[in-house]
């Protein structure tokens, strides 16, 4: 960097610290909101977030704040666009959306109570994502406080629909990208590669295609005494269907399913192995026996990044209560999802698994099957402009080199830019990779969040010294 941006990061960073504890006062207000996008009684506390974020975005100096209407939760976007039209336009992307708390009694404090402990912040949704969108709010702010000004043009994208898939997003930048329009997007979706301060930098995520399947056999549940032996059962119909998905090799049984995957490459197989994976450490962290020896000829470091899986995400159906109830379920029902890879198309993945489950399905059964969402996979090459540049500035903050990954996640609006944006993305995210999204208990440590700040104070300084050409590779 030049001196005059050496001592403007300095400044950004100065302001940074001065205000941390302002800093955690608001990250607890923000993540009070009750932002659950999957349950339709708290669409007003979604709501309730993105004003949060407005309100925000306004204070610290951005232009053109709006918060969207669309099918699902809103959208909010704003942009600070007076860095000069020769400097990069930068589009972040996070969501203020969070899973549901389920199991409540799981939490030590209720999940939207905010607790400090150990060099941690505790609360839903910390880690993934309000956490991440405050670590952006806050760098922009130090910059504009400090500067009066940010080093590259800026735009911001923020959704409330990711944890339900995002098809109101897709629907709104495929309406929309005049707001979108930049050199890069950078999304901060995902996490450090381990709880110990390493940082990683995601080139690559899998797409998802979600699914619901019900058998139903009898008008209602009957007596397995007189009626065991004819009827099919639709519970024990449902898990052999089930079952059958995957075969003795583990590799996932519908036909056509691999037909697309695009082969790992030397380069995609060195990069997998470079990334530290401690298979002792990972089966205990989990807390399982042993490690699935899954999809025969490739590493459980490979199987949970680069390779399609399938999994069941629950399954339900029949007498589950105290003590015994002898019947035959009038109904059994499991939700299932498929993590895809580049080239798979998650529409064809949707319909081979439509067909491929009724098909399989006796004729003594009923089947429905249900597709509740999906998404696309999405790769950025590795030697693109940006990802060197991005690579860097988390290195000064965290003190260590990034590792490379491709992550075993999903972020379907990634995809969506590139498809209708043509908008290439680099994922620099800061949560810990352990940091129970997603469960309860959810977690960040407070040396993430502060050291994010500073690597994205550093990252907007490095990128403002590029020119948009250069970004996009000109």
């Amino acid at each position: 960097m030049t001196t005059d941006t050496n001592g403007a990061v300095g400044a950004a960073l100065d302001h940074l610290r001065q205000h941390r504890d302002r800093h955690r006062e608001e990250l607890d207000e923000f993540l009070r909101i009750e932002s659950v996008s999957a349950d339709p009684d708290r669409a007003d506390d979604v709501r309730r977030a993105a004003e949060w974020i407005t309100a925000e975005l306004d204070r610290i100096g951005f232009e053109h704040v709006s918060l969207h209407e669309t099918s699902g939760h809103p959208v909010v976007t704003g942009e600070w666009l007076h860095a000069g039209p020769e400097r990069p336009t930068v589009l972040v992307y996070c969501h203020y959306d969070v899973q549901p708390a389920d199991p409540l009694a799981e939490w030590v404090r209720p999940p939207f109570d905010p607790r400090h402990e150990d060099g941690r912040v505790y609360a839903r949704g910390v880690g993934d994502d309000k956490g991440q969108i405050f670590i952006h709010l806050k760098a922009a702010e130090a910059w504009m406080a400090s500067a009066g000004r940010l080093p590259v043009n800026l735009r911001l994208f923020f959704e409330g629909d990711e944890e339900v898939g995002s098809e109101p997003v897709d629907e709104f930048i495929a309406e929309h990208p005049e707001l979108l329009a930049a050199d890069l997007c950078v999304v901060s979706d995902t996490g450090m590669q381990d709880d110990n301060g390493t940082p990683a930098i995601t080139y690559g995520l899998r797409g998802i295609a979600y699914f619901e399947v019900r058998v139903s056999g009898p008008f209602q549940d009957l007596h397995s005494g007189g009626y065991g032996g004819a009827i099919a059962n639709p519970a024990t119909v449902l898990v052999q269907m089930l079952a059958s998905l995957h075969d003795e090799h583990g590799r996932i049984t519908i036909p056509g399913f691999y037909d697309t995957v695009r082969p790992l490459t030397d380069a995609d197989r060195a990069a997998s192995a470079a990334v530290p994976f401690d298979a002792d450490e990972f089966r205990e962290l989990t807390g399982v026996p042993g490690l699935w020896s899954g999809e025969e000829g490739f590493t459980a470091a490979e199987r949970i990044s680069v390779r399609p899986t399938l999994d069941i995400n629950g399954i339900w159906g029949g007498y589950s209560g105290e003590g015994a109830k002898t019947i035959i379920p009038a109904w059994a029902a499991a939700k299932f999802s498929t993590r895809l890879v580049p080239d798979q198309d998650y529409h064809d993945i949707e319909r081979m698994v439509v067909q491929h489950m009724r098909r399989i399905a006796p004729p003594e059964v009923r089947v429905e099957v249900r597709v509740i969402h999906g998404g696309a996979p999405a790769l950025t090459p590795l030697d693109h402009p940006a990802v060197e540049v991005a690579a860097r500035a988390p290195e000064d903050a965290f003190g260590k080199p990034p590792v490379f990954l491709r992550s075993g996640g999903s972020i379907p609006v990634v995809a969506a830019l590139e498809a209708h944006v043509g908008l290439s993305s680099v994922l620099v995210g800061f949560a810990s990779p352990n940091g129970n999204f997603h469960a309860p208990n959810e977690w960040m440590p407070v040396a993430n969040l502060e050291g994010g700040m500073d690597a994205l104070v550093r990252l907007w300084g490095a990128l403002g010294e590029m020119t948009a050409d250069q970004l996009r590779g000109g």
